[in-house]
C-alpha cells in the first residue's frame, strides 16, 4: 500500500467544507490513516515550501497557508499518489475535470483547496514533515 500527504488548505477550512472533501477522498477508495487540524506558522510554511523559495509566488503562498487552519492527512491506497492527484484535479480549477475536488471547491489557482504529494520520494518527506510514525495508524 502506498501513502501520500494531503493538505486541506485554508480556503476550504474557512468555508467549513473539510467534511465534504473527506467524503470525496473516502468515496474514491482512499483511506485517511492520519489527520490533524493545525495552524502553520510562517517558519513551518517556509520550510514546507522551501523548494519554491526562489519563485515569485513563494511569499504569497506562505502568507496564504498561514492565514487559517489546515488539515494535514496521510492517505493510503494501492496507488495513493496517482489516485489522489487525479481526484484533486488540475491546479487551475478552470481546467479541472468534473468530479474532482478542485472543480467542485477551488476558488482559484492558489486557493485550490487541496495539496497532494507528487512522487513517492516527496510523499515520504512531506508525511515526515507533519507526522511521527506513531500518529499514522494503517
Amino acid at each position: 500500500m502506498e501513502q501520500t500527504l494531503s493538505i486541506i488548505k485554508p480556503d476550504a477550512t474557512k468555508r467549513n467544507i473539510t467534511g465534504r472533501i473527506n467524503a470525496m477522498i473516502e468515496d474514491s477508495g482512499l483511506r485517511i490513516i492520519a489527520q490533524k487540524r493545525i495552524i502553520l506558522d510562517l517558519k513551518m510554511a517556509e520550510g514546507f515550501y522551501e523548494v519554491h523559495k526562489e519563485r515569485p509566488f513563494f511569499r504569497d503562498l506562505c502568507d496564504y497557508m498561514t492565514s487559517a487552519p489546515v488539515i494535514v492527512q496521510v492517505l493510503q491506497g494501492k496507488n495513493a499518489i496517482e489516485d489522489y492527484r487525479k481526484l484533486m484535479g488540475s491546479t487551475d480549477p478552470k481546467n479541472a475535470e468534473d468530479g474532482t475536488i478542485r472543480k467542485a471547491y477551488a476558488l482559484g489557482i492558489q486557493e485550490n483547496s487541496v495539496h497532494g504529494s507528487d512522487s513517492p520520494e516527496n510523499a515520504k518527506i512531506e508525511i515526515g514533515y507533519f507526522f511521527s510514525d506513531n500518529e499514522i495508524i494503517a
